[in-house]
């Protein structure tokens, strides 16, 4: 399972593997303090393309085309991820306010379909019309 959550939320048992997928480092928060397990900056957007979206909501459609572009761009990035969400929860933190048009949003619904398409199928009736 995959969530996201706010950097400036407290952790949680539920949490499982807590991940910041920011570039910079948050405002305001220790590094010593903050319960975290890693830190992957490479997944996070580049520096221009966050730049450009300026988490400007009239910017987010295209924000999240250009940004699953570079993550499909650079699975070394990412594959390690895929391989904490498969073990048990994944939660991947940001710091902007916006809690539904972000980042993170993005690099979880990539995730969720990364897992997707190496799922096994369910059953036989999936290839019927493969047949």
């Amino acid at each position: 399972m995959i969530q996201c959550k706010r950097v400036y939320q407290a952790a949680s048992a539920t949490d499982g593997r807590r991940v910041l997928v920011d570039r910079l480092w948050p405002r305001g928060c220790s590094k010593a303090a903050l319960a975290l397990d890693g830190w992957l900056r490479e997944v996070a957007p580049s520096a221009e393309l966050r730049r450009q979206f300026g988490h400007a909501p009239e910017h987010f459609g295209e924000f999240r085309e250009r940004y699953r572009r570079e993550l499909a761009a650079h699975p070394e990035y990412w594959q390690g991820l895929l391989h904490s969400a498969e073990q048990g929860t994944l939660t991947l933190l940001f710091a902007a306010r916006d809690t539904r048009l972000n980042n993170a949003q993005v690099l979880a619904e990539f995730l969720e379909e990364e897992l997707d398409r190496r799922a096994e199928p369910s059953s036989a009736v999936c290839y019927a019309d493969r047949l």
